[in-house]
C-alpha cells in the first residue's frame, strides 16, 4: 500500500500536469494507421488537454469503425490516405501506427510539409531506410522521434542516475530482457499480425520487435557510444505460430570496457521489460516500470539491498504524446542521445542491422 506521502506526491504531480497542459495550446496531431495496437495509447488516452486528434488515416474502414466504437471518436475524422488528410486538415505533427516498413513513407510525405513525426519503435526496418529518414528529417528541420514504452519508466531513469553517481562503481555488464509469450498466444488482432509476422513489413521477428529496447537503452547508458562488435543468435521456437520470422533472439554487444546481453523473445511465459546493470561494486535491478532494487556487494556472495517503489515521472516526461507536444512547443528539448532522439535511434538501427547479419551468417559483426 502506498504511503500518505506517496499519494500526496502523486496527486500533486497529476495537478501539475493538468495545469501545465492547460497553459499550452493543444498540439494538432494526426494518427497515421491503426494496425499497430500501440495506437490504443493515444485513442484511449486521458484528455489532458495537450493533444487534439485532428485526423486519422486508415483505409481499413472495418478496423476504423471497430476502434471508433471502442474509443468514441467520430468516423468523420477518418481518411483513406495521407493526401486526403492533408486536403482536409492541417496537423502540426503525426504519430505513425502502421507497419515499421511504412515509417519511411510517412516521413517522406510529411517532412517536406514541415510536419513533425513520431514513430513507434523501432525507427525503421533497416539501416538503409533509417538513413533515408534521417536525411529527409534533417533537410526539412523536423523532429523525428521514436517512442518506446520503456522511455517513460521511472526505474530506468533512476538506474541511470545511480550509475552516473557511481553507486555501483564502474559499468561492466548490462542485461536487458524484453518480450512476452508471443503475438498469436496473446490473441493479437489479425490486422496487427498481418505485418508483425512479415519479415518485410517488420524487418524481423522478436529480434526487431524487442531487441530494439535493449539497443536503445544501452546506447543511452553509453551516451551514444557504439559497440565494437555485435553477435546474435536467433531461433524459431514456435514455428507453427511464426513461420516466417524469428521468435527468439540473443544479442551480445561488446564495448571497450563492458558488454551487454539483450534477450528479446516471444517465448517468455510472462510479459517482461526489465534491466540489470552491473558495476564493479554492485548491481541495479530495474524490475519493471516502478520497482527498483540496488545491491551492494559484501564479501563473496553477501550484499546489502535497498528497494524502491517509484512514482511516475513528472509531466511531460511521463508520456510520449505530452513529450512530443512539449518538444514542438519548445517547452523542452530533446537531449543528445536521449531515448527518443534520432541520433540514439540511428545507433539502434546499426546494432539491429549488425545483429540480423550476425544471426544470418553465424559470425560476429564489427561496427566501425
Amino acid at each position: 500500500m502506498k504511503s500518505i506521502f506517496s499519494l500526496i506526491l502523486l496527486m500533486s504531480t497529476q495537478l501539475f500536469s493538468q495545469n501545465t497542459a492547460e497553459k499550452m495550446e493543444p498540439l494538432k496531431l494526426a494518427v497515421i494507421g491503426l494496425t499497430h495496437t500501440h495506437v490504443h495509447w493515444i485513442l484511449g488516452r486521458e484528455d489532458i488537454g495537450d493533444i487534439e486528434i485532428v485526423g486519422i488515416v486508415e483505409p481499413n474502414r472495418d478496423l476504423a469503425k471497430r476502434y471508433a466504437g471502442q474509443h468514441g471518436y467520430s468516423m468523420e475524422l477518418v481518411y483513406d490516405s495521407m493526401e486526403e488528410l492533408i486536403k482536409n486538415t492541417n496537423p502540426e505533427a503525426v504519430a505513425a501506427f502502421g507497419s515499421i516498413y511504412e515509417h519511411l513513407e510517412v516521413v517522406e510525405f510529411f517532412a517536406p510539409r514541415g510536419i513533425h513525426v513520431m514513430v513507434e519503435k523501432p525507427l525503421a526496418v533497416s539501416l538503409e531506410q533509417a538513413r533515408k529518414m534521417e536525411k529527409i528529417a534533417k533537410e526539412h528541420e523536423i523532429h523525428l522521434l521514436t517512442n518506446y514504452e520503456t522511455t517513460w519508466y521511472p526505474t530506468n531513469h533512476k538506474a541511470k542516475r545511480m550509475l552516473e553517481e557511481a553507486k555501483i562503481g564502474e559499468l561492466r555488464k548490462v542485461i536487458v530482457r524484453d518480450g512476452h509469450k508471443g503475438p498469436r498466444k496473446l490473441g493479437i488482432n489479425e490486422e496487427f499480425l498481418e505485418w508483425l509476422l512479415d519479415p518485410k513489413q517488420n524487418g524481423a521477428g522478436a529480434l526487431m520487435d524487442f531487441g530494439c529496447y535493449g539497443a536503445n537503452l544501452m546506447t543511452w547508458l553509453q551516451h551514444g557510444k557504439k559497440p565494437q562488435r555485435v553477435t546474435a543468435v536467433t531461433q524459431q521456437l514456435q514455428k507453427e505460430n511464426n513461420p516466417k520470422v524469428d521468435d527468439e533472439a540473443i544479442i551480445i554487444l561488446e564495448y571497450e570496457n563492458s558488454n551487454a546481453l539483450i534477450q528479446a523473445s516471444w517465448n517468455w511465459p510472462i510479459g517482461r521489460k526489465d534491466m540489470e546493470i552491473y558495476g564493479l561494486e554492485g548491481v541495479i535491478y530495474a524490475d519493471n516500470r516502478n520497482d527498483l532494487r540496488i545491491r551492494i556487494a559484501e564479501g563473496y556472495d553477501s550484499f546489502e539491498q535497498q528497494e524502491f517503489e517509484l512514482e511516475e515521472r513528472p509531466y511531460p516526461y511521463n508520456d510520449s504524446f505530452s513529450f512530443l507536444a512539449a518538444v514542438i512547443r519548445n517547452e523542452v528539448a530533446v537531449g543528445e542521445f536521449d531515448l527518443s532522439s534520432l541520433d540514439n535511434n540511428m545507433v539502434v538501427m546499426e546494432i539491429l542491422q549488425a545483429a540480423m547479419e550476425s544471426a544470418r551468417t553465424g559470425k560476429t559483426v564489427e561496427i566501425k
